[in-house]
């Protein structure tokens, strides 16, 4: 094979994952929301109405940050990326069963599964977040992003560490059904940790020295400081963050060969 061909070779594979992923996302559309009622714009609805209750809960706090921030932008920011997070880590479970008629096919994978799902729920969170910061902003709740590029790598890192950490729970859940039963509510347990209504600052130093080394508080303390202009934070290690992203990936990845050897098709 020339070397001319290998690009040409990638590129005509990589098109053929894309397709792939693309039907994968519009047949778990059709199954999870179907045509009945709202149908499609439940994918949206529901994130936001959540999102809205956390906001008006946060409304009138007094936050401890210096800059002028606002509670409502805060918490609409916050929880809705938490969202996708606890989303796409907690539908990981189900993957397999829900889809393992398509393994028969050659380049469906269980990794292109989880990218699908996982491409649902960062585009549904990226369009709901700017649709309540937005309504926010009109209604003089909240100021426009300062720093928008810090918003959207905020956004991109916690969805590659998500899909990674997806990768190790289908992997687990299947080997141990104990695991599948865990997870939920170890994802709603990680809600205080995670960094979504807190910043790294507000806290005791002896605490803080602990809670940064929870791998999500990085990516909530990025969001906050492309979110506004008066938040700035010591604490945002992308090296840090890329490294458990890079980790869970590779691990992530090894788990599901091993997995598709094991399972039979039905």
């Amino acid at each position: 094979m020339t070397s001319s061909a290998r690009p040409s070779a990638f590129l005509e594979a990589l098109n053929i994952q894309a397709g792939v992923i693309g039907a994968l996302i519009l047949r778990e559309l059709h199954t999870r929301f179907g045509r009945e009622n709202i149908g499609y714009l439940w994918l949206f609805a529901e994130p936001m109405l959540l999102a809205v209750a956390v906001a008006l809960l946060h409304n009138g706090h007094q936050l401890p940050i210096a800059g002028g921030i606002r509670p409502i932008p805060f918490a609409i920011a916050g929880y809705t990326l938490f969202i996708m997070f606890r989303s796409v880590v907690s539908r990981a479970e189900t993957v397999l069963e829900a889809n393992r008629p398509l393994l028969h096919h050659r380049p469906v994978t269980l990794v292109d599964m989880l990218i699908a799902r996982s491409v649902l729920e960062v585009v549904s969170t990226t369009v709901v977040l700017t649709l309540l910061l937005g309504g926010a902003w009109a209604l003089n709740l909240a100021d426009t992003p300062a720093r928008i590029e810090a918003v959207m790598a905020a956004i991109a890192l916690m969805f590659w560490f998500s899909l990674g950490l997806a990768m190790l729970v289908t992997t687990a859940s299947h080997l141990s059904p104990i695991v599948g039963r865990l997870v939920h509510p170890l994802l709603y347990l990680s809600m205080p940790l995670s960094g979504a209504f807190f910043s790294v600052a507000w806290l005791p130093s002896g605490v803080r020295d602990l809670v940064v080394w929870i791998p999500l508080v990085p990516i909530f303390e990025l969001l906050k400081t492309g979110q506004f202009a008066g938040f700035s934070s010591p604490y945002i290690s992308l090296l840090y963050v890329v490294g458990w992203c890079s980790a869970l990936t590779l691990v992530g990845l090894y788990g599901l060969s091993y997995l598709r050897s094991r399972v039979e098709l039905s």
